[in-house]
Formats: C-alpha cells, structure tokens, sequence
C-alpha cells in the first residue's frame, strides 16, 4: 500500500493493518485514543488513532474529521489532511516535530487570528460534537454567545462533575454563580471558527517551522476560548509572543484578560466530568476569579 492507493481506497486501511502488510510504530501522548505512526510502503508515513476497546462511539471519529477538513479550509493555521475517516479509525497527514521558536510563536499568533476571522455561520456546528472522550452539544444557535455558552459549553459538563463527585456542592455553587453572570461577561463578538479544545498539547510544533493544530473540538464559538485554553497548564512556549502578534493581526476587546477564567472553565469543567476530582482545584480557582473580575 502507498499513499495513492491509500487516497483512492482508504476503507482497505484496517484490513492491511490486520494482516500486518503495514509498519506499525506505536506513538505515546494520548489521553483518550490509542495513536500510532505507519509507514507505507512508498515511505509516507500516517498519523492514525483508535478507540482502545476497538468500538468508538459513533460519530467520534467523523466529527474529528469533519472539523479537521473545516479548519484546513480556511488555508491559515496548517492543519493535516485527512486521509482515511472510518467509524474504528482515523489516519492523518504525519507532521515532522521541531522545535519551537520566537519566529514560528509570531507566525502561528497571526494566523490563528486569520483563522478566527474565517468565521462561522452560527454558535455550534453542522456536525455531531465531541470534546476528550465527551460529547458536547454542537446545536448550531444564532447565539448570542453567552447563554449559549451557559447552557452548552459550561452547565452539561457542570452536572456531570457534580453526579460523579468530582465536584463538591460548594464548587458547583460557585459555577452556578458565573452561569448566573454570564451575560456581563462580553460576547457581542460574532462566532468565530474556533478550535475549539486549543489547550498546549494540542499545537504541534512542526520541523518546518510552524505551528499545527490537532485534535479539535472544532466549531464557531467565541475566538477569546480558544486564546484561554491555550494559556491552561502553563501555556506554550513564547505564549507572549504569541498573543502579540494575534492582536496586531486582530485586537482583542476591552476587557478580554479578566474574561480568561470565563472561557478557561469550559475546558476545565470537561476535565473534571472526564477525568474526576484531580482537576477539582483548578475549576474553583477559575470560577473564583471569573467572580472577582
């Protein structure tokens, strides 16, 4: 099997894999899927994910596609191609790490905003949504944003941390309370075509010197959530550059650092409902500092 094969017959991809007609090298880094890098047979070489249990839910893998393909097409921020889509498996274009740098955090600060100034025709998206091995409500809405936000990007993920005891009633209190604020918190802005779950290890830094965008949760949203969630678990390198250069591309709004913990618990909140309770402390430090802002 080599590439052009694979593009004219990707359904045939689990059946090489079955009777190891293919190089099959493990790749490690993965919370929810199991990843591995295969070598064709011409050289090429695939990045492919798949469910542990071998039956992911449905849509997963076809979500993932479909907002891979619909941030690729906005030719800002390189994203890889999408070579096979099946219901067990996804294969990726594979990218070559590098290193980091001042000059590629500049480049990927730029087109980032080119990528949210692509836009999205509503809040949500067209296809089924998922976020880690969760499911999220891509209903598209004609917003506006912020009760959008509240009751499809915070509550659903609030409650399930709430009935797994991974949040106390206290913290949940303390949530409900920036739910309850929500509509001070700016979103007059239009949906922008967002990533969508843009914390640090979803950016790959490529050996040609840019910044790729991986594992999306991808949909129109509000740009300033992707900016947060990229600033979470200590941010990627040259974070500071990286945020000058977007808002010379695209000025942010009056306001947009207090809003940080606001979009941060989105993520924070599918940790705590994904993961449990060892993300409890950094929900209720977030829902604090939304309060004080």
């Amino acid at each position: 099997m080599d590439l052009a094969y694979l593009r004219a017959h990707p359904q045939h991809l689990p059946t090489f894999l079955t009777h190891q007609r293919i190089r099959e090298t493990p790749v490690g880094g993965g919370n929810v899927c199991t990843a591995s890098r295969l070598t064709l047979d011409d050289g090429a070489s695939l990045f492919t994910k798949t469910w542990p249990s071998g039956n992911a839910p449905e849509h997963f893998f076809a979500t993932e596609a479909a907002g891979l393909r619909w941030l690729r097409e906005a030719r800002t921020v390189p994203v890889p191609e999408v070579l096979v889509a099946l219901p067990e498996m996804l294969a990726l274009e594979w990218i070559d790490a590098g290193e980091s740098s001042p000059a590629a955090a500049e480049r990927f600060g730029r087109e980032l905003a080119g990528l949210h100034r692509r836009g999205a025709e509503a809040f949500g998206a067209e296809w089924p949504g998922f976020i880690g091995p969760l499911t999220q409500d891509n209903t598209p809405s004609a917003g506006p944003w912020a009760p959008w936000f509240a009751e499809r990007r915070l509550r659903p993920y609030l409650k399930i941390s709430a009935d797994s005891g991974a949040l106390p009633a206290a913290d949940v209190a303390v949530v409900e309370r920036v739910i309850q604020r929500i509509e001070g918190y700016g979103g007059e802005e239009p949906p922008a075509r967002i990533h969508g779950d843009l914390w640090p290890g979803n950016v790959v830094w490529g050996a040609d010197g840019r910044a790729w965008l991986v594992d999306p949760a991808a949909h129109g949203g509000h740009r300033e959530t992707d900016l947060a969630q990229l600033a979470l678990f200590g941010g990627p390198p040259h974070l500071e550059t990286i945020m000058r250069a977007y808002a010379e591309e695209w000025p942010l709004a009056e306001g947009w650092r207090a809003r940080v913990p606001v979009h941060q618990l989105h993520l924070l909140l599918v940790h705590t409902a994904a993961f449990g309770g060892a993300y409890r402390n950094a929900v209720r430090s977030a829902a604090d500092a939304a309060l004080r802002s």
